[in-house]
This record gives C-alpha cells, structure tokens and sequence, in this order.
C-alpha cells in the first residue's frame, strides 16, 4: 500500500546526506523505537546510535548507521541532525571494530561516573550499531 510522502533531509555536521521525499521514517529515539508517516504530529526526539530508514517506498529503503541526534518533526517535514550517518556498504569494519576496542578500553580506563566515561560509552553504543548496521 502506498502512502503520502513528505520531505525528509538528514544532515551532519560535514553536510547534507540525503533530501528526497519518502512514505516512512525509521529510527530509534531515547525512549524507544519510532516510524515517522506524512502528517505526523509534531516532534522534536533524541536519536541512539542505529540504523536509520528510509522508506521511499514499501519496496525501495535507504539506510544508514546512524549516530546519536535529533530528529524533528514539523510542517509535515522531517529533519534528522546526526553526528554521522554512513551508508552501510560504505562501513569500514576493521577500522570500525579498532574504534570499538579502543572506545570500550577507555570506558573502562576512565573514572566511574565522569564525562570521559560517559563519551567512551557512547561511543561503544554508536560503534557496536554502525558494525550491526554493516553486517
């Protein structure tokens, strides 16, 4: 079944990655997982590293591992701010799986409860998502 469409643009801070229009938006937000149709009320939500989808239609996705954001919703546009956004045939998976040993090796260096510790597990979270999204 086809739906209405709407204008989608996911950006980071090196620029744009995609602008198209699109059925359906795909991601997972601080509090859960979230598929975003045309005329959706509007929202303003905190992304997880994951895979980010887009639907151009039932048949026709882009993806993406996506890094932590902003997605926001208005007008009956979408606009997804993200650290990264890399296509998953564009993943590099040594270099990928040589940042996750060394993001998990300074979360457990790092003292409990400090910011570096917090960054370092952040960084665990995106890289251990990017890996699964390039598999």
């Amino acid at each position: 079944m086809a739906y209405a469409k709407f204008p989608v643009e996911v950006l980071t801070p090196e620029g744009e990655v995609f602008s198209e229009e699109i059925e359906m938006l795909s991601t997972v937000t601080t509090v859960g997982s979230i598929a975003i149709l045309a005329r959706h009320e509007p929202l303003l939500a905190r992304l997880e590293p994951t895979e980010l989808r887009l639907y151009r239609s039932e048949s026709d996705i882009v993806r993406y591992a996506q890094a932590e954001g902003y997605l926001q919703f208005a007008d009956n546009r979408a606009l997804v701010l993200v650290e990264e956004a890399i296509a998953p045939e564009q993943i590099d998976r040594p270099t990928f799986e040589t940042k996750l040993s060394e993001a998990r090796a300074a979360a457990e260096r790092a003292e409990h409860g400090s910011e570096e510790q917090a960054r370092a597990l952040r960084d665990v979270r995106r890289y251990e998502a990017f890996l699964a999204v390039g598999q």
